[in-house]
């Protein structure tokens, strides 16, 4: 591993609130409870029961793959010495790389996820480009060509620290 490729700081959060994973057990269950009435007991699901292919389709969806996806949801953060590195897992297949020449400005900011950018995962809002997963808290850069960037983070007195020596050298 060379000099440059050194992580100072590295966060890995994954989207860990209890009303999400209320709202993905229940779907998940209900959608198990309906397939199994169904395709098990022969007793159609529901006022307008799907087929049984159309409800094994749904149960594969819903029931399997739905949690798995929520589950593998992760963003992960490191400040490198030649940059900063982004990766908003399964949606990015590599790291997006900052350098730091190319940031004019960084801050730690509170910020409302739902006002501000409409939620969390990788978000537009009126302020530019945020990946957040969880809380209210992170880092603010501001580019050289007027942009924005908020990285919610659960460590952000690190992140900015680490940032800050990393830029210096």
């Amino acid at each position: 591993m060379s000099s440059e490729d050194t992580v100072l700081f590295r966060e890995v959060q994954r989207f860990d609130q209890w009303w999400l994973w209320l709202l993905v057990f229940i779907s998940t269950s209900m959608m198990w409870y309906g397939a199994i009435q169904q395709l098990v007991f022969g007793r159609p699901f529901g006022e307008n029961p799907a087929s049984d292919t159309e409800m094994s389709l749904l149960l594969v969806i819903f029931g399997v793959i739905l949690p798995l996806f929520m589950y593998s949801l992760k963003l992960i953060t490191e400040v490198r010495q030649d940059g900063l590195y982004i990766r908003f897992y399964p949606f990015h297949f590599s790291y997006r790389r900052y350098p730091y020449e190319s940031i004019a400005s960084y801050k730690i900011r509170v910020y409302s996820p739902l006002k501000e950018y409409g939620g969390w995962g990788i978000r537009y809002g009126s302020k530019g480009r945020a990946y957040n997963v969880s809380g209210d808290r992170g880092v603010q850069l501001e580019f050289n060509d007027g942009k924005n960037l908020l990285i919610g983070s659960q460590k952000p007195e690190e992140m900015e620290r680490c940032m800050h020596i990393a830029m210096r050298r």
